[in-house]
């Protein structure tokens, strides 16, 4: 995979909400939309910085939309909308403001990340007047942060985190559509068979009459067939076991939109954090975070593969990890000893990241990204604070032993009391400090409360099939 996403040489614009068939569909070239945009968005006696940071958010919020597919995803013709409702503000045919254009012009491909990850992130932005969008940029506050010094980095580190990064001078192309171009059936094989299976399994986990594929392997084999036969029937589509357009793009669609999925591949652990915890072997009876972390790739692994056993997140190396181990070493022509050693690690971290980076992005949906990697603290900040005050939020509204927090993104002593109160109910060591286990127990209440709320509605994917965008 490539270190960086290529910037669009064009983007089609939909002149109107998504909805409306009588809206004219545009083509422009990708600098000349954002320079229309922020033209409609912004004013150009802002200061330079504010000018900047916002620029940088509206070429990244058009990226993501693009990286996703989000609207060709959905069957639809066109990359973006002009509907602020849910895009950005796009005046078709109006002038730019001279220097809004040369500030576009040298900075139009470049965009924001969470650290070393590929994907653009979900920039959202609003006007932080008549409307604001928590976790999301305010135009207006930009103006503010850059009278009082700050770049436009540090201004786009104030409202997204300190760990994005900006990826600059990325390359320009022509961007395919993520559709292999053929239909993929009985026989065919390799990464995009890859991709359906791993999307699969995973929506499975929502629609449970799909079966899971025991070894998504990247064959499409008779069980794959029969998984999109049933998925197919499901959706209203010809059950004729063959992913053509309309299967891929419904499963695509479906599977970034399911529950408890979003940054499962751009909040992992990093391949230095856990080989800084890891020792030369582990074997049952062995105990403490690295254990944990064997424990947690291990149902990570098995969520995609259903003949690997689950196991409990304790950090206690006992017979049911061992024989998930074994389970995973059969699985990779491994010698199965049930024991963890530099092979197997290797092995385990290996298979975790394949199936991460063959997941499409996901954007700040609602649902639940993985373990951040380290522990979670009162000074802690960034964008896993913010996720964890959003959960213990969910779970405070159906338990009212837990405090609500206010999501800041700052582990403040309010949340600190949250995190305390959610461990003396849940029988954990009230120490206040989010570790792996306390994170796992959270996340898996609040997926919990959200499967019910689907169940609620019947099968439905976790919310409406849209996203609030840059509002003006």
């Amino acid at each position: 995979m490539a270190l960086t996403f290529a910037v669009p040489q064009t983007i089609t614009v939909h002149l109107g909400s998504a909805e409306d068939p009588n809206a004219e569909n545009v083509t422009v070239s990708f600098p000349d939309y954002i320079k229309n945009v922020a033209s409609s968005e912004i004013f150009p006696t802002w200061p330079e910085s504010a000018i900047r940071a916002n620029i940088y958010a509206q070429i990244t919020f058009a990226l993501n939309r693009i990286f996703t597919e989000y609207y060709p995803s959905r069957g639809y013709p066109f990359d973006i909308t002009n509907s602020t409702a849910v895009d950005q503000s796009f005046v078709y045919g109006r002038d730019y403001f001279e220097n809004i254009s040369r500030i576009v012009d040298d900075i139009f491909n470049s965009y924001i990340v969470r650290g070393d990850n590929l994907n653009p992130i979900f920039a959202r932005y609003c006007n932080g007047t008549t409307s604001t969008c928590p976790g999301g940029l305010s135009q207006w506050g930009t103006v503010d942060l850059a009278n009082q010094g700050l770049n436009p980095y540090e201004i786009l580190t104030y409202y997204y985190g300190e760990d994005i990064n900006l990826v600059t001078d990325a390359p320009i192309a022509d961007l395919p559509e993520s559709y292999p171009g053929t239909p993929l059936s009985l026989g065919s094989s390799g990464a995009d068979v890859n991709r359906i299976q791993l999307w699969l399994n995973r929506v499975s986990r929502n629609y449970p009459a799909i079966p899971k594929i025991a070894n998504p392997d990247g064959v499409f084999d008779v069980e794959t067939e029969q998984a999109v036969r049933k998925f197919q029937e499901i959706f209203n589509l010809t059950p004729d076991g063959i992913v053509g357009r309309a299967t891929w793009y419904r499963l695509f669609s479906l599977f970034t939109s399911v529950k408890r999925l979003s940054d499962l591949d751009s909040e992992g652990i990093s391949l230095a954090a856990v080989s800084r915890q890891f020792r030369a072997q582990l074997s049952e009876g062995s105990t403490g975070p690295e254990v944990s972390l064997i424990q947690y790739f291990l149902n990570l692994i098995a969520e995609f593969n259903n003949f690997i056993p689950t196991v409990s997140i304790d950090g206690v190396y006992g017979p049911a990890t061992t024989e998930s181990v074994r389970v995973f070493q059969r699985s990779q022509s491994l010698p199965e000893t049930g024991v963890v050693d530099q092979t197997t690690w290797d092995a385990l971290y290996s298979r975790y990241t394949s199936l991460v980076a063959g997941l499409p992005a996901d954007f700040r949906t609602g649902g639940a990204p993985v373990y951040p990697g380290t522990p979670l603290r009162r000074g802690s900040s960034g964008e896993a604070v913010r996720n964890l005050q959003t959960y213990l939020n969910k779970i405070a509204s159906v338990n009212t032993a837990i405090p609500s927090v206010q999501v800041t993104g700052s582990f403040s002593n309010d949340t600190e009391r949250a995190v305390l109160a959610f461990q003396r109910e849940n029988g954990i060591p009230p120490r206040g400090i989010v570790g792996l286990s306390t994170w796992q127990a959270i996340v898996n209440q609040y997926q919990d409360i959200l499967l019910g709320e689907d169940r609620s509605a019947g099968q439905y994917p976790g919310y409406p099939l849209s996203a609030e965008g840059g509002q003006s």
